[in-house]
């Protein structure tokens, strides 16, 4: 029997290395399903509850396995469900490979059943490679096209595939004319690296600094070794954008944590203060919490020359592989004699961890959300991995979660869409599945796609060798940050018709889905209730209720900001009082005798 276009599809996609492909069926693309069944499941189909799920599976599967995360979806709407995960993808970086069905070439223009101009739909999103397959011979160039940019430009890239054309037998195209060949399967393999004379640039402008601060993203992930020397050589304080939490140990006496909103004070001193920055793999976007414009000379290490200098005007941009990059340039750097700086940073670094631990440590009605976290952080084990998603929650795994040995921690960073940390989670662990995860994510989000995605988990558990997935649900009936946001920076108070949320039984429904699950409700309870989840044999979910009172602000609150807030109290917000009461003991933390 010939080979179909469908059977050849996944066999590229083997070819390719592909394990696994998140996706939900449709008939826009029941011949490629069919191919599955008859490919005896290789690569594996894993199928979500909705196609924008699988989409979120496969950017974290991406992630954590720095392999390309594959999608697929039936035309029509099923296609459409897939744009945010992969606007996910485009906004982080991460490369993505979706193929999705179409109606049969026959019907189009026709205004058929579920006939979507994919085209158009995907054209911003897979703007880096967009294609529809329309005879088999364009097949192998169409799909090792999208692979290939994928990861050369570390973004989304979308693979069409008319219905009918699932099924034609396949040809290979031929040595003829307006036929495209292809050569097999492989992985862009340069590395790029600055000349001598850009290099020479960056040395002489970060030789000149006495107070140098480093402030690393996601693509400084290969580069610790290198970092860490270059935290040596300068006496630098180092900063980490979100995306990049997992780059370097928390444990280091000099890595200030997270920067921004969701940031530390230590953060904040340290880009108030420094007279030299060095970017290394980041496009963190708020410029306010970076020094200020002319107060520092900035050099600036990214992979992607299109990113160079468009966050801060940076004297010298250095386009090329960060962890080359600085093995280039670390023997061009003098080493700091005056360690004074250095030893301010690490002062202010201990004085933040003693802070956040007083802080996690006041009383709330139930539970203080930061405890959550703070339990959390003085039990995980040295090799799990970590998805956030977008809420307040994401506040306390900023500032309290310490990464330490190899742990892994990710979120939608620049989309920070809701609903990411369950399917995070999930394709983090076919990615790694000899690993511990953990979820944390806030009740909007988990009403929103997680609840659903607990059967996903409870169906593919057994597929991992290393049962644990730990989702812990921040239950305070209420869509805290923007709560928060209204209150801090638009000075009006909660609109209870928004905010409030329906109370759930999350430990009940993970029960009832075939999951363990613990209810914690007491403040004494959150220690015991990690140790027994990273200690269980499968999957389990904790539901923790906590304080929406207790306030995500920084400690470095804007005076605006801090006034916005009494405004909108002083406006009849519902819980005034006890929002200020809480405000006012967590920042009280800072100030207890003894501290500096």
């Amino acid at each position: 029997m010939a080979e179909t276009v469908a059977a050849r599809l996944l066999g590229r996609l083997r070819e390719w290395g592909v394990e696994q492909v998140f996706g939900y069926p449709g008939d826009g693309i029941n011949a490629i399903v069919a191919a599955f069944e008859e490919a005896d499941d290789e690569p594996r189909f894993i199928q979500a509850r909705h196609e924008e799920m699988a989409a979120l599976q496969a950017v974290g599967y991406a992630k954590f396995s720095g392999r390309p995360g594959v999608c697929v979806a039936t035309s029509g709407p099923g296609a459409i469900h897939l744009l945010n995960g992969l606007y996910d993808a485009k906004l982080d970086h991460v490369p993505v490979v979706a193929i999705a069905g179409q109606t049969d070439r026959a019907a189009m223009g026709g205004h058929y059943q579920q006939e979507v101009d994919l085209q158009a739909l995907f054209k911003d999103v897979a703007s880096e490679y967009l294609t529809e397959v329309n005879v088999p011979e364009q097949l192998p160039n169409a799909v090792d096209r999208a692979f290939r940019t994928a990861l050369a430009r570390r973004a989304p890239t979308a693979v069409i595939v008319p219905a009918d054309v699932q099924e034609l037998d396949y040809h290979a195209p031929g040595h003829v004319f307006r036929q495209v060949p292809s050569g097999p399967p492989d992985a862009p393999s340069s590395v790029v690296v600055p000349s001598e004379e850009q290099l020479a640039a960056a040395a002489e402008v970060i030789n000149a600094g006495e107070k140098v601060a480093i402030l690393v993203g996601q693509g400084a992930r290969g580069a610790a070794g290198e970092i860490m020397k270059l935290a040596e050589t300068t006496g630098a304080g180092v900063a980490k954008a979100l995306l990049g939490k997992d780059v370097l140990s928390d444990d280091l006496p000099y890595v200030t944590g997270a920067i921004g909103l969701l940031g530390t004070r230590a953060s904040y001193e340290l880009m108030r203060d420094c007279d030299t920055l060095l970017i290394v793999g980041s496009s963190f976007p708020y410029t306010q919490y970076l020094p200020g414009f002319g107060q520092a000379r900035a050099v600036q290490i990214d992979l992607d020359g299109r990113m160079a200098g468009m966050r801060y005007p940076t004297e010298v941009n250095l386009v090329g592989d960060a962890g080359a990059t600085l093995r280039a340039l670390l023997p061009l750097l003098r080493p700091v004699r005056d360690r004074s700086w250095r030893e301010w940073v690490e002062r202010t670094v201990t004085d933040w961890w003693e802070t956040v631990e007083r802080q996690a440590m006041v009383d709330a009605k139930p539970i203080n959300p930061m405890r959550i976290v703070h339990e959390l952080s003085l039990r995980i084990p040295d090799d799990a991995i970590v998805t956030a998603d977008s809420g307040s929650s994401t506040n306390w795994y900023a500032r309290l979660l310490r990464v330490h040995g190899t742990m892994r921690g990710s979120l939608s960073g620049t989309l920070a869409t809701m609903g990411a940390a369950v399917p995070y989670a999930i394709g983090a662990k076919f990615a790694h599945p000899d690993r511990p995860v953990v979820a944390l994510v806030g009740d909007g989000a988990m009403q929103m796609n997680g609840l659903a995605e607990l059967l996903t988990i409870s169906r593919y558990q057994d597929r991992w060798a290393d049962r644990r997935l730990v989702v812990c649900v921040f239950h305070n009936n209420d869509l805290n940050q923007v709560t928060w946001e209204l209150r801090a920076l638009g000075g009006a108070p909660k609109f209870e018709e928004s905010q409030s949320l329906p109370d759930v039984d999350y430990a009940g429904v993970a029960r009832a889905f075939g999951l363990d699950a613990i209810a914690v409700d007491e403040p004494g309870e959150v220690g015991d209730a990690w140790d027994r989840a990273l200690s269980a044999d499968g999957p389990m979910l904790l539901d923790v209720r906590c304080d929406p009172e207790v306030p995500p602000i920084p400690p470095h609150a804007t005076f605006e900001q801090l006034k916005d807030t009494t405004e909108a109290l002083l406006k009849g917000d519902p819980n005034a009082w006890r929002v200020l009461v809480q405000g006012v003991k967590s920042k009280a933390q800072e100030f207890v005798p003894g501290r500096r």
